[in-house]
């Protein structure tokens, strides 16, 4: 009986002790405010729940991370090594227009909408949350209807040798997860209209947030990548 109300009382205590042979907390105190929260606090306070799915989801987007540099480096590997038969007779390539520009412009600057309308669901300022996050659903939405606007236009398709399938590999994986993004956030957007929905917390918010900045840092290397060098 006595070992069980010890359990129990461990069970209730605020922090779970952090056994890790990394010394995460002491590194963190010197971290800047907007890294600390990916990593939960001592090894991650019992009722800290938000701390500890917003790690998890960051480790998550660590392994989409190697996915994506996998991509990249097949890439970069593929066109070294085929650097004088890489666009085919007669094929341009993808070019740096100035619809692509735009693009890339209104992609990259939803991430400047959206961690504003984040901070306004932290302050309870759910009207402003549901423009802002509407307006970011609108980008994302523009982003993928003219990505599917230059698929159409350009001179070379999915099996047009290395450079139309490591192209459409690379911009469909990362329209994929664009798409995903704005589904979470119609999702995000939607249960915003439930009574109190967000009152105990909004993971929800944080993690996509979060994932939407993790596609336009990717969609940086990838632009670079496939159009500027």
């Amino acid at each position: 009986m006595a070992n069980n109300k010890s359990y129990e009382s461990i069970n209730r205590g605020v922090i779970h002790v952090d056994e890790s042979p990394i010394p995460l907390e002491r590194w963190r105190q010197y971290l800047p405010n907007w890294l600390k929260r990916f990593l939960p606090v001592r090894g991650g306070r019992a009722e800290d729940h938000h701390g500890k799915a917003i790690f998890g989801f960051t480790v998550f987007l660590l392994s989409e991370t190697i996915v994506f540099l996998s991509f990249i480096f097949t890439y970069v590997g593929l066109r070294l090594t085929h650097s004088k038969n890489w666009l085919p007779p007669g094929i341009s390539g993808p070019e740096l227009s100035i619809f692509v520009i735009i693009n890339t412009v209104i992609l990259l600057s939803s991430s400047f909408v959206i961690q504003p309308a984040e901070n306004a669901l932290k302050h309870h300022q759910l009207n402003k949350f549901r423009w802002l996050w509407l307006i970011t659903i609108c980008m994302g939405t523009y982003f993928l209807i003219s990505q599917g606007i230059e698929w159409k236009n350009l001179d070379f398709g999915l099996s047009t040798g290395l450079v139309g399938s490591t192209f459409y590999v690379l911009t469909g994986f990362h329209g994929l997860h664009v798409l995903t993004g704005v589904i979470l956030q119609i999702t995000m957007l939607v249960r915003s209209f439930r009574q109190g929905n967000y009152e105990k917390g909004h993971f929800g918010v944080s993690a996509t947030t979060l994932f939407w900045h993790f596609v336009d840092i990717i969609w940086v290397f990838l632009f670079s990548l496939l159009y500027l060098c």
